[in-house]
């Protein structure tokens, strides 16, 4: 495990330090993202195309752009189509410019359409991409930044609510309301209702009043809109906050997108019988190797879904006889009938996670992709169907993790002696070290002191009871740890009693706890960026660019 390391900035900086914290302090982490940190070179069995570093990424253009057949003209013509419908940068549409050219990359990320652009991840998703893109630029590489809308994801309640820490410093949830006839729709196609007005007034309510205030509700509202879908909305907003950073964005809903995408449909159509059985096969290596599956697949699954006349999805399923079965409505295919839509109306299908990266990368020509934990976890099964398909595999580097540490939590920190890691527990857990240190040292010692006691004459006991009649002494063993329960409870009752009466030091701590660990995790997995343009206004985006390593592989701690 590492130490925090501190960087000192320059004066003109807008932060006081920045810190890494090594994954292996962070709680929650997968044994497999960990490996991954440490040596993805030492998995290549599962990840073939693994690098070490964003700098070996020109090692692998020349087999990347000798794989890609998309016709470039065709692709930069449905992405220049649907970015100017988000009224774009000139600098996204230069960029998409350069798809064009035979010798043009992409550096990609992606996420789902969440609400107000979701959890934190998502911008950090999209820096990782623009710096790294910036760096193969300087080396001479045509590389382009590009952000892959989940559009055809279609679990609604994921991108439905987000989280802002109020004015008070405690978290609010802003949700919008589910729409009971819009179930199984993929959420790029889902329509805003008026609730999406709600959801502003209440996200506006809760964060504080501040100088950026007035700007940030202008841009919410022009992105949020009743009428408007989900996808649309959120790349409105993910354009104006990445607009001059070039940021492509991209929907794979799109029917021109689809016409592209036809032939690597079909292909995993035809061949979807051995894509399941290498992905049975390589969860059981997972497994041996001491790792999770990752991805649940079964024998009768299959790698792409079904879209009705309603848009809506179907996973597929094989049946006894060899057919493919729609769930959820009466409609079966033959596999040659499957085949046949996939090269003729691809977009009645919608890959699903184990195909989607594929589909990705064929679109694409895709340098690396940057992900996340959970990502990169799926990767170590998805790359056999890259394998299946004839594909270069995309090589994934982890992209960066941030935690923001605002002035009046490090006022918090300072304070009390505390740092991020001290939080990775409820806030409960921080009151016997807040009492002891700051509020009421003497009665915590009283309580060592009567512990230690007891123990002298519990052992005293035993003793005299082993000599007297050994049963009873097995029976004192049996008691003794309540006894010393009921001392512990008493214990911790006392912090609670201290904290209690001291509101300005539990409102202290449980904020802190809120805006660094909101809900047992990482803040970048629960916060939504409004929260903080609210008090920084738009140079947040600029700072965070600023500060990101992009060749970390632990997570960064930003102080502002």
């Amino acid at each position: 495990m590492s130490e925090t390391v501190p960087q000192n900035l320059s004066e003109f900086s807008p932060y006081k330090r920045l810190e890494t914290l090594s994954f292996e302090c962070v709680p929650h982490q997968s044994k497999l993202f960990l490996d991954y940190l440490r040596n993805p070179l030492a998995l290549k069995a599962f990840y073939p195309s693994a690098l070490k570093s964003h700098t070996e990424i020109p090692l692998r253009v020349p087999e990347l752009l000798a794989n890609y057949t998309v016709d470039r003209n065709q692709l930069a013509d449905a992405l220049l189509m649907m970015n100017k419908r988000w009224t774009v940068s000139e600098q996204t549409l230069q960029n998409i410019e350069k798809l064009r050219a035979s010798d043009a990359v992409a550096v990609v990320t992606g996420q789902q359409a969440g609400i107000f652009t979701g959890p934190l991840y998502t911008i950090y998703k999209a820096i990782s991409t623009i710096k790294v893109a910036a760096c193969l630029q300087g080396r001479g590489i045509n590389a382009v930044p590009v952000f892959w809308i989940a559009t055809e994801d279609h679990d609604f309640a994921e991108v439905a609510g987000t989280f802002v820490n109020n004015r008070d410093g405690a978290l609010s949830e802003i949700k919008i309301a589910a729409q009971p006839e819009t179930e199984g729709l993929p959420v790029g196609k889902i329509r805003l209702d008026d609730s999406i007005k709600t959801a502003v007034e209440k996200l506006f309510d809760a964060l504080p009043k501040t100088e950026f205030l007035d700007e940030l509700q202008k841009l919410v509202e022009e992105a949020y809109q009743p009428g408007r879908t989900l996808g649309d909305a959120f790349a409105l907003m993910m354009a104006r906050l990445f607009g001059e950073f070039g940021l492509v964005l991209f929907d794979p809903l799109d029917e021109n997108l689809k016409r592209l995408a036809a032939p690597i449909y079909a292909q995993a159509v035809e061949k979807s019988a051995e894509i399941v059985s290498a992905l049975i096969k390589r969860s059981k290596e997972l497994e041996a190797a001491g790792y999770h599956a990752q991805v649940l697949v079964e024998e009768t699954s299959f790698p792409l879904f079904w879209l009705d006349s309603d848009g809506k999805r179907h996973a597929l399923r094989r049946t006894a006889d060899g057919k493919l079965h729609a769930k959820g409505i009466e409609r079966e295919f033959e596999l040659s009938e499957l085949k046949e839509i996939a090269e003729n109306a691809p977009w009645r299908l919608s890959p699903n996670v184990n195909l989607r990266n594929v589909v990705q990368d064929f679109l694409l020509p895709t340098a690396v992709y940057f992900g996340g934990a959970a990502e990169i976890a799926y990767s170590a099964q998805n790359s056999e169907v890259y394998r299946i398909l004839e594909r270069p595999v995309t090589p994934m580097l982890p992209r960066a993790s941030v935690t923001i540490i605002e002035s009046r939590v490090e006022r918090t920190f300072d304070k009390y002696n505390l740092s991020m890691s001290d939080f990775f527990c409820r806030p409960e857990g921080l009151f016997p070290k807040i009492v002891e240190e700051f509020l009421n040292a003497d009665t915590p010692r009283i309580f060592v002191e009567a512990e230690e006691a007891i123990n002298i004459q519990l052992d005293r006991l035993d003793r005299n009871l082993t000599q007297i009649e050994p049963t009873l002494a097995k029976s004192l063993a049996r008691r003794r740890p309540k006894i010393l329960y009921h001392l512990a409870a008493l214990r911790n009752k006392f912090y609670h009693a201290e904290i209690q009466k001291n509101a300005a030091v539990k409102h202290q701590i449980e904020t802190a706890s809120a805006s660094i660990f909101p809900h047992k995790n990482l803040q970048e997995r629960t916060i939504n960026v409004t929260s903080l343009l609210a008090r920084h206004g738009d140079n947040l985006v600029h700072w965070i660019w600023q500060a990101v390593d992009v060749d970390s592989s632990e997570h960064q701690i930003i102080y502002l």
